[in-house]
């Protein structure tokens, strides 16, 4: 299929994330283009990442609309519309520390809505079965703990609810007039939301570790914890969510196996993800 092609140089870059950058075009005022980093540049997962985000848009879950697919250099982009004035939870947060509890909060509540609406089971993938094709692809667990995670996931219930995939205060954007948007929706499936809560738990207690994802999220490892402990008040509604952590860290190696589907780990990452998963069921299983 032909594809417009862009010219990366005439467009100013504005924002990155985790899997890529946003520009935007004097021309174009109303337009973004996103351009994935490797693999998520390739052909196959930005159509995917776009099939997706409209199917969650015709939920009526608060997205930015997805337009074309467009050719950058040797990979490609995708044409979305540009939310005016848009800020994420972990850039507000990084330029006053003082927001974090109200993020927080946003999040908690955004993240309620989502996880009651009913999903497009036709079209998205379910989390559970994800989980148990990422273990089997993780070749990196150790027998023990690939037979503990295994018979987790075979104990969860078949729940029909949307789970974003990527939860996070970074795919939480704010309009200029307060309004709040999904993004990034390539990884939306359906199950129990604990899988969001596993993803979050990750980058709270255990990728903040490492200063490359505190980059990502302009935030300190302390600044993420402070960030959990408002968000899980807020989404259980208790003070006391020492279940609810516990439980978060459970579904948090299931989080590391799903990822080998979208992003086959190098050999170096396969032993950072050996010992995160055996510390991880260690402590939670």
């Amino acid at each position: 299929m032909e594809y417009q092609n862009i010219d990366i140089s005439t467009w100013t870059q504005v924002g990155e994330g985790g899997n890529g950058k946003t520009y935007v075009h004097p021309d174009h005022p109303d337009i973004l283009l996103k351009v994935n980093k490797p693999p998520f540049c390739e052909e196959s997962y930005v159509k995917q990442e776009l099939d997706a985000a409209n199917h969650v848009f015709e939920l009526g879950i608060p997205s930015p609309r997805m337009y074309d697919i467009v050719r950058v250099g040797d990979g490609f982009g995708q044409l979305v519309e540009l939310i005016k004035g848009k800020k994420s939870l972990s850039r507000i947060c990084a330029d006053d520390p003082s927001c974090i509890g109200e993020a927080a909060s946003m999040l908690a509540e955004q993240g309620k809505r989502l996880h009651t609406t009913p999903c497009n089971t036709e079209f998205f993938p379910n989390a559970k079965e994800l989980a148990l094709k990422g273990l089997e692809k993780s070749d990196f667990v150790s027998d023990e703990d690939r037979n503990k995670i295994k018979k987790f996931i075979q104990s969860l219930g078949d729940e029909t609810t949307c789970v974003h995939g990527d939860f996070q205060m970074g795919n939480l954007v704010v309009s200029g007039d307060g309004k709040p948007y999904w993004i990034d929706l390539g990884r939306f499936c359906y199950g129990s939301s604990m899988f969001d809560m596993g993803h979050l738990f990750m980058l709270c207690f255990v990728y903040s570790k490492f200063p490359q994802a505190l980059e990502l999220v302009h935030m300190s490892e302390e600044q993420l914890h402070i960030f959990w402990d408002k968000f899980a008040m807020a989404y259980t509604g208790d003070a006391d969510h020492v279940a609810f952590d516990a439980l978060a860290g459970k579904f948090a190696p299931l989080d590391i196996c799903i990822r080998t589907i979208w992003a086959p780990p190098s050999e170096a990452l396969k032993n950072l993800f050996t010992n995160l998963i055996h510390s991880l069921v260690e402590k939670f299983y």
